[in-house]
């Protein structure tokens, strides 16, 4: 009840569970929503009006507004104890296409009254760009080669903003996600359609996370890890694009992909799936272990599949 204390009525923070706001609430947020539900008060933020019914279904306390209009973002300020930051930058074209304003948006929201205690940003392994197939840990630098990869730096410089005015900010850097039940979630459709990949001696080093452990992942790192800390959000395989379609296509007893040269790639294949065999890395996840200490459940086969009996 009110209180000479606190004129408003809400209780203070010490006798209220916490509030974890997810932006981006798709496939792995949801995921991460199940996770904590019944620990703590979930909220998401979508701008799709048509989604509430869905995500009340889910446990979720909906909130309608939109990353590309900040003034809807105002109602947010104050609002959450902690946050889980999975939505993409939106593509952009002309001068300041290397810009993320949505991350900078919800960064600017927050920053209206009392801060959340966390942060946690869901970027991308690429903006690393090509590092010749080297094995790295977060201490390499960046260095982005494509439009996407350069707003994931941006949102990234934006979160660490944040961090310098007290908030313990996190940023996972995640590489290819897989999970049967996600959809595009396995090589199913690329095997299907005979989409070629590249020779051996053109191809390129891949990582990979499961659905399930990155949603985990998201979950520990609101609580766990050192602040303004980077973390490889990967498994423990490191599998060249062929190999890895290859696995794929045995487990599902369907035949493997032809290879074939980069050059011809080049005339072949979209620009999309380009990009991708373009950078090669393999990502070292021993900090992920030791400071967010989550045991990986599916750190072998990296599609997600399992041979038939």
């Amino acid at each position: 009840m009110p209180s000479i204390h606190n004129p408003s009525g809400a209780l203070p923070a010490r006798f209220r569970r916490q509030r974890v706001l997810i932006v981006g609430c798709g496939d792995v947020g949801l995921r991460a929503a199940s996770l904590l539900r019944g620990r703590v008060q979930v909220l998401a933020l979508t701008s799709s009006p048509e989604r509430v019914s869905a995500l009340r279904a889910a446990g979720v306390r909906p909130l309608v507004a939109d990353l590309d209009a900040p003034q809807s973002l105002r109602r947010l300020a104050g609002l959450a104890d902690r946050v889980l930051h999975l939505a993409p930058p939106a593509n952009v074209e002309g001068a300041r296409w290397w810009h993320d304003a949505r991350t900078t948006a919800l960064v600017r929201a927050l920053r209206q009254r009392s801060l959340p205690a966390a942060l946690v940003y869901g970027s991308t392994s690429g903006v690393y760009g090509d590092c010749g197939g080297a094995r790295i840990d977060e201490t390499r630098a960046v260095r982005p080669h494509t439009p996407r990869a350069h707003r994931r730096v941006d949102a990234e410089r934006a979160v660490r903003w944040l961090g310098r005015a007290g908030v313990a900010t996190r940023i996972l850097r995640i590489p290819g996600i897989y999970a049967p039940d996600r959809p595009g979630g396995t090589p199913h459709e690329r095997l299907r359609k005979g989409t070629p990949v590249l020779r051996s001696e053109d191809d390129v080093y891949t990582s990979h996370i499961h659905a399930d452990d990155l949603a985990r992942i998201c979950v520990a790192a609101l609580w766990r890890g050192g602040t303004q800390r980077v973390f490889h959000a990967s498994d423990d395989t490191a599998l060249k694009m062929g190999d890895y379609i290859d696995l794929a296509a045995d487990l599902y007893g369907m035949p493997r992909p032809p290879r074939i040269a980069r050059d011809a790639a080049q005339a072949q294949l979209p620009v999309s799936l380009l990009s991708f065999m373009g950078e090669s890395r393999r990502l070292d996840n021993g900090r992920l272990k030791k400071e967010l200490r989550v045991r990986l459940r599916h750190p072998t086969v990296a599609t997600g599949l399992r041979p038939a009996s």
